[in-house]
């Protein structure tokens, strides 16, 4: 079969420009054009949940590109395949771990799949090497995605990437991701991110609201003090326990924690800590991102760490309050005019390490509650004013 491929601190929210990198089709080595019906496509996806969520505007410019006649598999993390269970963006979702224990997850069993499927096409939405590697060995006919980590020679399409300060991209995240599917032929494509919930997600998650007391308004604000990344994303427990307890008395309102699995323990103590009735969690629940996602649909608003619920609940329209210390907003900008970045700016960041290299974790420790309490007192009463 011939090929189809043609040759070739500060509360209020304070962007800093940064310059969105929007490659030119007509320079790429193959610019990319339209497939024929009945294509295989193979997308491997990021490795977090709230990557994953900035990955949709691409996803949704590929899957209207290719058409409903082409078949699009996403391979995954099994951690991330949850934030997007619901949408039709990918026709099928394949878990890739290579480090399972259950050897059909893992690269080799991955590889033969990809064999059997005979894939036309491998997007690699992730930079890292071993996806690359992946794609080469499981013969996709065409690999495109970012010259980067030395993979270069395993692509048959790379693509510059935008570098920047330090050898960060220049383009945020949805940006980024969108390129790629640009670079693919795909027409633009709004950054709007996009996520659904499944209607035993929207049933569990009106059980957890009757069983734990919270009132089906809309009124209730959900906190999430998660940070899978690593121990310097997190503001201070005390902290979150200071604001949802003034929640409680201040404002009237339920505040409800939300966690993964591994963040139960965290969330438990922090309500404990709040010492009021109208404080809750989702700690006793069997928690997974659909039960999230529900129940993020049904609050009034989100205090977060820099992590996945953040993007989810910005994909949803959901006012959102994102409390930044060693990682820059200005990546992972969400395009999202409902939410609010807090910072507080301290010499030695942001550093975009897993744990303070410092010890004192200013950057998260000196962003006070009454900041918070200030931002999330205005998010709510714009709310109602919309109303």
């Amino acid at each position: 079969m011939a090929s189809p491929f043609q040759s070739g601190h500060a509360p209020a929210r304070a962007r800093a420009k940064i310059a969105v990198y929007v490659p030119d089709v007509n320079l790429l080595p193959h610019a990319i054009r339209r497939l024929w019906p009945g294509y295989r496509i193979a997308v491997f996806l990021p490795n977090w949940v709230g990557d994953a969520v900035m990955a949709t505007p691409a996803l949704r410019a590929i899957h209207g590109h290719f058409g409903p006649a082409s078949h699009i598999v996403g391979i995954a993390r099994p951690t991330v395949i949850g934030a997007l269970d619901g949408t039709r963006l990918l026709d099928e979702i394949w878990p890739f771990d290579h480090r399972s224990q259950d050897q059909s997850l893992r690269a080799k069993a991955i590889a033969e799949r990809m064999r059997r499927r005979r894939f036309h096409l491998a997007i690699l939405l992730i930079d890292n090497l071993r996806t690359a590697e992946l794609a080469s060995a499981g013969r996709a006919r065409k690999r495109i995605g970012y010259a980067r980590n030395g993979r270069d020679h395993l692509l048959t399409d790379p693509l510059g990437p935008p570098a920047g300060k330090e050898g960060w991209p220049r383009a945020v995240a949805v940006d980024y991701y969108l390129n790629i599917a640009r670079a693919l032929g795909c027409p633009p494509e709004s950054p709007r991110m996009e996520i659904a919930t499944r209607p035993e997600d929207d049933a569990a998650a009106d059980r957890a609201f009757a069983e734990l007391g919270l009132p089906g308004d809309g009124s209730v604000i959900a906190m999430n003090s998660s940070g899978a990344y690593g121990a310097a994303k997190l503001w201070p427990d005390e902290h979150f326990a200071e604001l949802a307890r003034r929640v409680a008395v201040e404002l009237g309102r339920h505040s409800l924690f939300i966690c993964g699995p591994d963040e139960r323990g965290r969330a438990r103590d922090i309500s404990r800590a709040a010492g009021h009735p109208r404080v809750v969690n989702l700690a006793d629940r069997d928690v997974s991102l659909g039960l999230t996602k529900a129940c993020l649909r049904r609050c009034a608003a989100l205090v977060t760490t820099d992590s996945g619920p953040r993007h989810m609940a910005a994909a949803l329209g959901l006012p959102v309050i994102a409390l930044f210390g060693p990682t820059a907003p200005e990546w992972t900008d969400t395009h999202c005019p409902r939410e609010s970045w807090l910072r507080i700016q301290v010499e030695c960041g942001p550093c975009q390490e897993k744990t303070c290299p410092l010890g004192h974790h200013r950057c998260m420790r000196d962003l006070g509650v009454d900041d918070v309490m200030r931002a999330l007192c205005r998010t709510v009463s714009n709310k109602a004013a919309a109303r």
